[in-house]
């Protein structure tokens, strides 16, 4: 356990909450945010966050209905993303966190329906931005403002540094906080993740969600004042702002940023900046651990000497979710953790659930909501599963179904942005639907959670959800696709990968590297996130259908991409790094197999 945190006597707001750590005698000349070699302090992130706040309101003048206090963000991790988060917490806005991954129509229309009138973005996406300029609806040219890599450049955005500086003054300032009444119900932040149809959906998150979550995450883990986050999982999604920059602002810690994900970069920065707790996503953790063991040979008597028995390694927690077993084994051992807490939640956090090492392997926690509950696709709640010799599940398509929260309230779940039809979706006649399956365990007089993916209409990659009818709108694109269906299929490592089944047009062959090239067009020009990116693709001769004439996805989602079932279809694969789709043989599966037994997740390709 990290040493004591400190405490704040403060209202349960952003701006409240920096003003209580700025004034507090210990904390207000503790280093709080790291970025490369700059550094801010408690009372200089306070600065900061004023010093826009009064920008923002100048900027933006008074603010109804009709002109709102919204802000949106296309920027990595930078010390200035947190600074408008907190200046917007202080001024009662909303930010509003953009993937940087989208593209195209798909990100002009996330930016419309934030109805933004500020831009901030960093100066990699400018040229991304130029294609949607004309389709902006809400931002007027002279608010869409830059940040800048170095010295201040041409081009068609003003740098916010420097607009800063000419409209407020120079980071030296530390002026009043700006007269504002916000709150704790207030809009803080609204993340943009998934969607089932249209647009990604915008999740609000108001500032008592945002800091109860950084309170609970920050006592699960036992965090002090010594505590060091690490922030490389981008801060525009929930799980850096909840369980990475959360927890430790609210025990009055430190947090370490790097602006994008490097697996090389991991350990260097865990042994620089002392880190002592991260927060990860599935996928990533089996990179860091390709890159370490790619850096010590394999030999691990080496990596335990370099890494996890290293004296500069503070690292004894990581908290977040997708690590199969034996990367959290091999994670924990490698890095030398007290415990990695695999838990299950998302952005909507209705339901949450928070995994420790003495829980039943493979499970993401326990569930301790009475609410929580399995049901199936007729609203029965599911039995609990019951385990054979061989640990599988005797009554899986019994015991798997969607987890609910049955209650007469959706928990910290605060509905979308502007989406009544996605609330009312969400939640319906008492039940909040989480669309994720999973199946429930009961142990010890406990009951222990088990993800088991996704419902049919979204797949989930790398820790985000994403909609499974826009991958398929996207690949209709191609010239030869008539009919497509995408859907979750089972990754050896983590969540989901992507697979897509193709009805060509009459006469139309499939082209490997075309459709490739086509994929990555679609990523730099058309809208697709990479993560959309089909990892396997099988060719139909036609569809089946429902009653409604919509495509049967089950189907397809059960046989997925397993040669046992699909001998002879056409089918196409590529992995990390691939330049082309590549024919998927019976050894290509017994290969992957051997993968998914590896890391205890075989039961996946067979369960269905």
């Amino acid at each position: 356990m990290d040493s004591a945190p400190l405490t704040f006597q403060a209202p349960l707001t952003v701006g409240a909450q920096i003003e209580a750590r700025a004034a507090h005698p210990v904390a207000a000349d503790s280093p709080f945010l790291f970025e490369g070699e700059r550094v801010w302090t408690y009372r200089r992130y306070r600065d900061e966050c004023v010093r826009i706040a009064h920008f923002l309101r100048r900027r933006l003048g008074p603010c109804d209905e009709a002109r709102p206090g919204h802000v949106a963000i296309l920027l990595d991790n930078h010390l200035e993303l947190l600074a408008l988060y907190g200046a917007c917490g202080y001024l009662g806005f909303t930010l509003f966190g953009v993937n940087t991954g989208l593209r195209g129509e798909t990100l002009a229309g996330v930016l419309n329906h934030s109805r933004a009138r500020m831009l901030v973005l960093d100066e990699r996406y400018l040229p991304e931005l130029e294609r949607i300029r004309t389709s902006l609806k809400h931002v007027a040219p002279e608010n869409i403002l830059v940040r800048r890599r170095g010295d201040p450049g041409s081009g068609t955005a003003e740098e916010l540094e420097a607009c800063l500086r000419r409209e407020v003054g120079g980071p030296e300032l530390s002026l009043a906080a700006p007269d504002a009444t916000v709150s704790p119900q207030a809009n803080l932040m609204v993340i943009y993740t998934s969607g089932t149809t249209g647009l990604p959906k915008g999740i609000n998150n108001n500032h008592f969600k945002v800091l109860v979550t950084g309170l609970a995450v920050s006592r699960n883990l036992g965090l002090g004042q010594d505590a060091v986050g690490y922030a490389c999982m981008p801060l525009f999604h929930s799980n850096a702002i909840f369980l990475g920059f959360s927890p430790a602002f609210w025990v009055g810690g430190k947090v370490a940023l790097r602006e994008r994900f490097s697996a090389s970069s991991f350990v260097p920065d865990v042994l620089d900046h002392g880190v002592t707790y991260w927060n990860y996503v599935g996928e990533p953790v089996h990179y860091i651990l390709n890159a370490i063991e790619k850096e010590y040979g394999g030999d691990e008597a080496r990596i335990l000497k370099e890494v996890a028995h290293n004296p500069r390694n503070r690292l004894r927690y990581a908290v977040g979710n997708g690590a199969s077993p034996p990367d959290i084994d091999r994670f924990s051992r490698w890095l030398g953790l007290e415990d990695m807490f695999e838990l299950y939640g998302s952005t909507e956090a209705a339901i949450s659930t928070f995994r420790r090492k003495t829980d039943p392997r493979g499970s993401v926690g326990e569930i301790t909501d009475e609410a929580v509950r399995i049901v199936n696709e007729r609203g029965e709640e599911c039995p609990p599963a019951r385990i054979g010799p061989d640990g599988k599940i005797l009554n899986y398509a019994d015991a798997v179904g969607e987890i609910c929260r049955i209650a007469g309230d959706t928990g910290l779940f605060q509905g979308y942005f502007d989406n009544p039809e996605a609330n009312s979706s969400k939640y319906r006649e008492g039940i909040y639907h989480s669309g994720d399956l999973g199946h429930v365990l009961v142990q010890g007089g406990k009951r222990f959670l088990f993800f088991d993916g996704r419902t049919d209409d979204w797949i989930r990659k790398d820790g985000e959800n994403f909609s499974a009818a826009q991958v398929a709108r996207q690949l209709i694109e191609h010239p030869d696709v008539m009919l497509a269906a995408a859907y979750g299929v089972p990754c050896p490592v983590s969540d989901e990968l992507v697979m897509v089944a193709l009805k060509l047009r009459p006469g139309a062959s499939f082209d490997p590297k075309g459709f490739f090239d086509f994929c990555e067009r679609q990523v730099a020009e058309g809208g697709m996130d990479r993560k959309w990116m089909p990892d396997f693709v099988r060719i139909v001769d036609d569809f089946e259908f429902t009653a409604t004439q919509k495509i049967l996805v089950r189907s397809l989602k059960r046989d997925h991409f397993h040669r046992g079932r699909l001998a002879h279809a056409p089918l196409y694969w590529r992995r990390r790094g691939d330049p082309c789709f590549l024919p998927f043989s019976a050894q290509d599966f017994e290969r992957l197999r051997a993968e998914f037994v590896a890391a205890e997740r075989a039961d996946l390709l067979e369960r269905f």
